[in-house]
């Protein structure tokens, strides 16, 4: 399994779509937590977006993965970024 650091970025004209869906996004996460997919979550302090950290076996399923979202399909996501992530020191070092 790789470790990926994802970014979503939000748009501002989008914060009434996000409070809609944010209880089933966040059961979502609350599940992948569960599963040890989700190794850590949350938003920026300034609302732009959120970092989400990631366990998948490719980027492929990543992907497939966040598409999944109840953000992503309700389209309160402006952009997303992945990054494949190797974490040398500190919590999530001994996950690779």
């Amino acid at each position: 399994m790789s470790i990926f650091a994802v970014e979503y970025v939000y748009n501002p004209d989008h914060d009434d779509l996000r409070a809609e869906h944010r209880p089933a996004h966040r059961q979502w996460l609350e599940e992948l937590v569960g599963q040890g997919r989700v190794l850590a979550s949350g938003p920026f302090a300034d609302g732009t977006g959120a970092l989400l950290v990631f366990s998948a076996g490719t980027e492929a399923d990543l992907n497939q993965l966040v598409s999944e979202d109840p953000f992503a399909r309700a389209g309160a996501i402006s952009a997303v970024k992945t990054t494949a992530w190797n974490p040398i020191i500190g919590a999530f070092r001994d996950l690779v």
